[in-house]
């Protein structure tokens, strides 16, 4: 019988080793070392529609000398950075009639708002949603906390961390929520480049939580696992308005104590027949699982659980049908808005940039404005039920 000399575990180790590498050279030409991710400036039209404010207004504010001083380029156009959004916010914050007119977030009694998105097959826009969510709520005048509960972080990819290169100490959730000596959250929470958002982010430390909680259940631990990931939030929440979860492809334990803690669950769903079937095995595994959870005394109330369609193409007639089957089973738990397939949204992901954050120089007019609109209005469908939530 012949020897298989080829042993897969060098093979692979060498592959992954060629491909962090030529990511981190394929980062450090988009990005140089002594660089940051920085997020680009807004026109003074897209300010204004950001604020919810006539353009007119915002030149009036700027002639009074009110507010912050934008960045003024050629033929006199302003440009205006996150931070002086936020500046804005706060100035005509005081002059609203009504309040939370452009500070939208909590007031007293409203709580935290903690949105986990999730899917068991992968492909389904889960990261993208996750991004785009936590971004515009940012922009909106939101203080949101991200985290990236995928080990194979591509929410943190996406707001400027390699893993294997910028988290080499840890810095992820499961330093927060492991059993032996946990750092307080606060340790792991990274500011972005956007303002009102920060970041924890992910790497393959947080497979440890999985193998971990078998021994500490055998050991019949008194810190239940479901609990973790709602008492480390616990310690933040009065600094935040909204976090949202980028969960793993994959129900274990880690998914199943960022659902306990969650008070909203979102769940992507590409309109195609085998990702259709696989949701609905995975809808039976998490009704199963969480009512375990639920009887260990694990809390299971929602504000609300929605599914949004993503990758949608208008066009194409089999996800028409797959949409209007969906719609007719669950009605109101399907957003009104998908997502739409675009090739902006892609082609910002291979410079690792959302759609808020690329030039919309880079695509045709039509192309980006469309996507654009498909995003903003699934978020704005979110920010409602958040709104609702707190009774508004």
């Amino acid at each position: 019988m012949q020897k298989r000399e080829n042993r897969i575990d060098l093979l692979v180790g060498d592959h992954a080793a060629k491909l962090s590498d030529r990511l981190q050279a394929h980062r450090e030409q988009l990005f140089p070392p002594n660089a940051r991710k920085e997020m680009r400036r807004f026109t003074s039209g897209e300010a204004a529609e950001l604020l919810g404010v006539k353009d007119a207004y915002l030149r009036k504010l700027h002639l009074d000398g009110k507010g912050p001083e934008p960045e003024i380029r050629g033929a006199g156009r302003r440009y205006y950075s996150p931070a002086d959004l936020q500046a804005l916010r706060e100035l005509l914050e005081q002059g609203a009639k009504s309040p939370g007119t452009y500070l939208p977030g909590r007031r007293d009694g409203d709580h935290l708002q903690v949105i986990t998105v999730i899917n068991f097959k992968g492909g389904s826009g889960k990261t993208t949603t996750s991004a785009h969510l936590a971004q515009k709520c940012a922009l909106d005048g939101y203080r949101v906390l991200a985290i990236d509960l995928d080990p194979q972080a591509s929410l943190s990819a996406l707001h400027g961390y390699q893993p294997e290169f910028d988290l080499l100490d840890g810095g992820t959730l499961y330093d927060a929520i492991r059993y032996e000596d946990p750092v307080p959250l606060s340790d792991v929470i990274q500011p972005t480049y956007m303002t009102n958002l920060d970041l924890i982010p992910g790497n393959l430390d947080l497979m440890e939580f999985e193998h971990e909680t078998p021994r500490a259940l055998a050991n019949r631990d008194g810190n239940l696992f479901f609990t973790r990931v709602g008492d480390k939030l616990a310690e933040v929440e009065q600094d935040y308005d909204i976090v949202v979860i980028d969960c793993p492809p994959q129900l274990g334990y880690i998914t199943m104590s960022a659902l306990s803690a969650a008070t909203a669950v979102l769940v992507t769903v590409h309109p195609q027949m085998l990702d259709v079937m696989s949701m609905c095995q995975f809808l039976l595994m998490t009704s199963n699982l969480l009512g375990v959870v639920a009887e260990a005394g694990g809390d299971m109330t929602y504000d609300w659980m929605r599914y949004v369609v993503t990758r949608y193409e208008p066009g194409d007639g089999p996800q028409n049908q797959m949409v209007s089957f969906m719609r007719s089973m669950f009605g109101e738990h399907v957003l009104n808005h998908p997502v739409l397939k675009s090739t902006a949204i892609s082609d910002a992901g291979i410079t690792k940039q959302t759609l808020y954050e690329v030039e919309k120089s880079q695509f045709t007019r039509a192309t980006y404005e469309r996507a654009r609109e498909s995003l903003d209005n699934v978020n704005g469908e979110i920010e409602g039920l958040i709104q609702a939530a707190w009774g508004r």
